[in-house]
């Protein structure tokens, strides 16, 4: 078994060999929480989610962090803009939302997508006003290597110096004379515009729990600083992955790199990231109004459908979406799990009961070495499908039940059993449904043996008015729950 993943920093596949024999750590950016999930957050959670549970199928014990960024620029004009509730009947009434609200009621509803879809919680998920001390630790370690200085217009302002760092750049492979300014701070208190902020000095109008005392005034940190000062404090100076979106390559990830390796830290071993998510081939955007929330998308799918979908794809190239994706989703977990209820409903507890535990093909597993190639792996998955329902169909029951442990591996592995919401996940209800159905499937095999047409055809269209799709076969009925 050799994993191999792309490293954006080399720009090239390398074998994957952890740092420490049998673990494996792994940062990917969290939320900036300053409104609700947008697909692309949870498109990025649901891929280093698929490659945690790979790590661990692959025998490591991973620690992944995840952080929230819990202040920022956006988050404190975005409480100016927001009011208390909608029932207060007087303007006056109304107030600001507080900034540290406004960020733990967002923080929540991210939490709630993430746990809707599967995605596993992190070992550890930092908030960033919880880690300033360390922060200012890192800052006075850069300052004492010379990269970096307090501003030159006394404006409490601390920033990175990117022309003292001979590697800036590296990580997008960009010359620093081709690159603009940083938009972070007014340029003025710069030695050159594209020096960015570690830390922000407090300005007339901010309010004061914003802001935190420090060697250079009272501030708060800049956005890459908060990074780099979580990740090495859970997973030290050197660790193996450290994950994201493709847009945040620059100037984030780009800037976290750069501070951390110029405060004396090896930092990320290997640089992992996402692609985005597209509307008919071109750019999500609020403006042009094509966009498509999570929340839409489990209001026209369940959580199963939308995270086979969102983790379809190779993690680094697009995912485009169209009207029809989720209506493909569903037919493909229609496939899946139309398989599973069969299977498991002939074979019970002596075959499910180990499913899950059991070893995923051969090929899925090169598949998924290979750079979490999942559109590979999900062939064999459904190439599996077809070969379990051939066998049921011809009464083979050993290799029907082979498949039946080789297509729960997989779909465990790619967390597609962990959604909420699905009425199977739930034993007792399942348990119930199942009653209940094989009592109606009786009485219409009754009806059918003494030609009752009408009797059958009844419980026929009452079953799939309750959403239960029969099918009738050589031995008898089988039954299955209509997906979206």
């Amino acid at each position: 078994m050799t994993l191999r993943f792309y490293d954006t920093a080399s720009a090239e596949v390398r074998d994957f060999v952890p740092l420490e024999a049998g673990k494996a750590s792994v940062y990917y950016c969290g939320a900036t929480v300053q409104g609700m999930p947008h697909v692309g957050h949870v498109r990025s959670a649901i891929a280093f989610d698929q490659l945690t549970r790979w790590l661990e199928y692959r025998g490591l014990r991973v620690t992944v962090v995840r952080n929230v960024t819990d202040v920022d620029d956006k988050i404190l004009a975005k409480s100016e803009q927001s009011f208390g509730p909608d029932w207060a009947e007087e303007p006056s009434a109304k107030q600001a939302e507080e900034w540290w609200a406004l960020a733990y009621r967002y923080e929540q509803e991210f939490e709630q997508a993430y746990d809707a879809l599967g995605v596993g919680r992190p070992t550890y998920e930092p908030r960033a006003t919880g880690h300033i001390p360390e922060m200012h630790a890192l800052i006075q370690r850069l300052i004492d290597r010379g990269h970096a200085y307090p501003a030159l217009d006394d404006s409490g302002d601390v920033y990175f110096d990117v022309r003292s760092w001979s590697k800036y750049g590296s990580l997008t492979n960009q010359n620093i004379d081709d690159m603009q300014g940083a938009a972070d701070a007014d340029p003025r208190g710069k030695k050159d515009p594209r020096d960015f902020a570690l830390w922000k000095g407090y300005k007339d109008g901010e309010p004061a729990s914003a802001s935190w005392a420090s060697p250079w005034g009272a501030g708060r940190p800049g956005w890459h600083l908060e990074c780099s000062a979580m990740v090495t404090k859970y997973l030290g100076a050197q660790f193996d992955i450290h994950g994201g979106g493709l847009d945040l390559r620059f100037p984030h990830h780009e800037n976290e790199m750069a501070q951390s390796q110029a405060a004396g830290d090896d930092f990320a071993n290997f640089w992992m990231h996402n692609g985005m998510v597209t509307y008919e081939g071109e750019k999500m955007s609020k403006s042009i109004g094509n966009t498509v929330s999570p929340a839409e998308m489990l209001s026209l799918a369940s959580a199963r459908v939308v995270r086979y979908y969102l983790g379809q794809a190779q993690y680094r190239s697009i995912l485009d979406y169209r009207p029809t994706s989720l209506q493909e989703a569903a037919a493909a977990v229609e496939r899946i799990y139309g398989f599973i209820a069969k299977a498991a409903r002939k074979f019970g507890g002596d075959v499910t009961s180990d499913a899950a535990t059991s070893p995923v093909p051969e090929a899925f597993g090169a598949a998924m070495d290979d750079d979490l190639n999942v559109p590979q792996a999900l062939g064999v998955l459904h190439e599996t499908v077809r070969a379990g329902n051939t066998a049921l169909a011809a009464g083979d029951d050993a290799a029907a039940a082979q498949a039946l442990r080789s297509v729960m591996a997989m779909t465990t592995v790619l967390g597609l059993n962990d959604v909420q919401g699905e009425a199977q996940d739930n034993p007792q209800l399942s348990q119930a449904l199942e009653v209940l159905v094989e009592a109606q499937l009786a009485a219409r095999a009754e009806a059918r043996a003494n030609k009752d047409w009408a009797a059958s055809d009844a419980i026929r269209d009452t079953l799939a008015a309750a959403g239960i799709v029969v099918e009738d076969g050589a031995d008898g009925a089988s039954w299955s729950l209509k997906r979206d």
